[in-house]
């Protein structure tokens, strides 16, 4: 009987501890607001935090990596759009190695567009902080900095212009 009681209280045990798995949830969904980030910029020493961002602008964060293509990709598809995203600021983020990241801007010429920035996440916080699981990663804010919605993987350009005017 002690045994048949042992086991039952052990599923019972199991049961919740596995329950309580499913509220652990990233911190973006608790935090509307644009995250606390800080992104060491090409120039090696000037770093790029939320407080640097436009007051004005909708924001679109993207965490990617210089040697994914489907980050690629979308850099590319941003670049042959750029002029549809002239009051929209672009938060380009990595965690990869610093030399990769210059590589990818020099690749991309993306120093000429005023409204993109790349840094480095040298703390790995957007992906612990969005649980990010596959890239390109994109968040999306509007000109309050309040968060729209979160995207992960190729989304279009017309998608994304239409997440950023809600």
């Amino acid at each position: 009987m002690k045994k048949i009681l042992f086991f039952i209280a052990s599923i019972i045990i199991a049961g919740n501890l596995f329950a309580q798995a499913d509220t652990i949830q990233p911190p973006y969904k608790k935090f509307n607001t644009f995250p606390p980030i800080k992104l060491l910029l090409p120039d090696s020493s000037t770093y790029y935090t939320k407080d640097d961002l436009p007051k004005k602008d909708a924001v679109m964060l993207m965490l990617f990596s210089p040697g994914c293509s489907h980050c690629r990709v979308e850099t590319d598809s941003l670049l042959k759009n750029i002029d549809k995203f002239a009051n929209i600021r672009i938060v380009m983020a990595t965690t990869m190695p610093f030399e990769d990241m210059v590589s990818f801007i020099r690749e991309f010429k993306l120093n000429k567009y005023p409204n993109i920035v790349v840094g480095r996440d040298e703390q790995f916080f957007i992906p612990v902080y969005f649980g990010v699981s596959h890239l390109p990663f994109l968040a999306f804010y509007d000109k309050k900095k309040t968060l729209i919605s979160v995207f992960e993987g190729d989304m279009k350009i017309d998608n994304i212009l239409t997440e950023l005017k809600k």
